[in-house]
């Protein structure tokens, strides 16, 4: 089976590392991967599995999610889009004259609706629709009837990485749930140099992880106010941010972001808040990795209090090496938190809950191990890539089959 996927983010992050994830059991003998994909550090992971690529420039998004949708200066955002667009058609055209034909095509977030929609017509097959980022529900929103109603009438499936996000969607939609994925393993060679911080960490401290591109969004600036929080209480406890900027822009580009107050230098600012607040000893930037699962391997719990009330990707990651978390949800669902049991479930943008939920695990070892444990098992039951692929195929089989038959 021929699929085509299409994936907007250059920079590898939680969204291409999940498509990743899945489509590498895939690619061993029951699908034939082709990707259209933008430019960026995603493609040397996409490049281990695809059949081909179109490598391009942009790809032309619409952003609806619950925290970016277009609003005030976000609406400059669009910009960027139009800008697009011409690379967005020169590359499925490309990839139409260079594939001919494909079976399925499959988006791997919603925001690429356009580019999927394009695609389809070119191809005249089945589209899949992944949902990354939780939906905003507007009623009154002209923007959320026409995404709705696009879904309804061109989508073959639609998929949601968890009850999280499917709770977001509209009940009308017909949308199937399938978890991320992720494979536990270590590099053969390790990053010596974030192994020498790593190693730098006290022994006795508590030892709070944050993983992931940092971005205000994620809650960091909480995490520090929790962190002064609980040293003040006199705990010991360390923080370990690992993760860098996606995207560094300069010149005019960075000029005009920063006065429209879309830039974000986030790891400049939070280190100099960390220097400022005098807790440099404690609130360790480590940087990026891939060696991920040693990060893991050296946390004892994962602190996730982002503002966008749903659990995040190293949630999970984080769960195989038995590591429970820290998660701003108001409303877990028990297929990626159990509040209590596999980790402790707070309200988010609130620094004072987050030092709490921190000095429970400080004051509790026993939890970090009993919850870790937890933890692990939910892992191993949902999140697995080779099991998750196995539902994937079955949805291609079956919009594939859908489609053959219609007149």
């Amino acid at each position: 089976m021929r699929v085509l996927y299409l994936d907007s983010d250059g920079p590898l992050g939680g969204a291409s590392r999940s498509l990743f994830e899945v489509v590498r059991p895939l690619s061993a003998g029951d699908v034939d991967p082709y990707f259209v994909a933008v430019q960026g550090t995603a493609l040397n992971f996409y490049s281990q599995i695809a059949r081909d690529m179109v490598v391009t420039r942009g790809l032309t998004k619409f952003d609806n999610t619950r925290y970016s949708h277009y609003r005030g200066v976000r609406w400059l955002v669009l910009i960027r889009e139009v800008f697009y667009f011409p690379f967005t058609i020169v590359a499925l055209l490309r990839a139409r004259m260079r594939w001919k034909a494909v079976d399925v095509i499959h988006i791997n977030e919603v925001l690429c609706i356009i580019p999927g929609l394009i695609a389809r017509w070119l191809f005249g097959v089945a589209l899949v629709v992944h949902v990354r980022s939780p939906a905003r529900m507007d009623e009154k929103s002209a923007r959320c009837r026409w995404l709705y109603k696009r879904l309804q009438r061109n989508a073959a499936a639609i998929i949601a990485i968890d009850e999280t996000t499917r709770a977001t969607l509209p009940a009308s939609l017909n949308v199937d749930v399938i978890q991320n994925s992720f494979t536990p393993k270590k590099l053969e060679q390790p990053d010596q140099a974030m192994q020498s911080k790593l190693d730098a960490l006290r022994p006795a401290s508590l030892k709070i992880g944050f993983v992931g591109n940092l971005h205000h969004s994620k809650g960091l600036f909480d995490l520090l106010e929790a962190a002064k929080l609980v040293r003040a209480s006199g705990r010991d406890v360390e923080y370990v941010i690992v993760g860098g900027v996606t995207v560094v822009d300069r010149g005019l580009k960075a000029r005009l972001l920063a006065a429209a107050g879309l830039a974000q230098n986030v790891q400049e600012e939070l280190g100099t808040r960390v220097e400022e607040e005098g807790m440099a000893d404690i609130f360790h930037l480590l940087g990026p990795t891939i060696d991920i699962q040693r990060v893991y391997e050296r946390i004892d719990v994962i602190a996730f209090p982002s503002h966008f009330d749903a659990p995040g990707r190293p949630v999970f990651e984080a769960a195989f090496s038995s590591v429970p978390s820290i998660v701003a949800v108001e409303n877990p669902f028990p297929d990626t938190l159990v509040d209590g049991k596999t980790g402790l479930a707070i309200p988010g943008r609130n620094p004072q809950r987050l030092a709490e939920a921190i000095m429970h695990f400080a004051d509790h070892p026993e939890d970090v191990r009993r919850m870790g444990g937890n933890a692990r098992e939910l892992a191993e039951r949902n999140f697995k890539p080779e099991a998750n692929a196995k539902k994937l195929l079955a949805i291609y089989t079956r919009v594939v089959q859908n489609n053959a038959a219609r007149p």
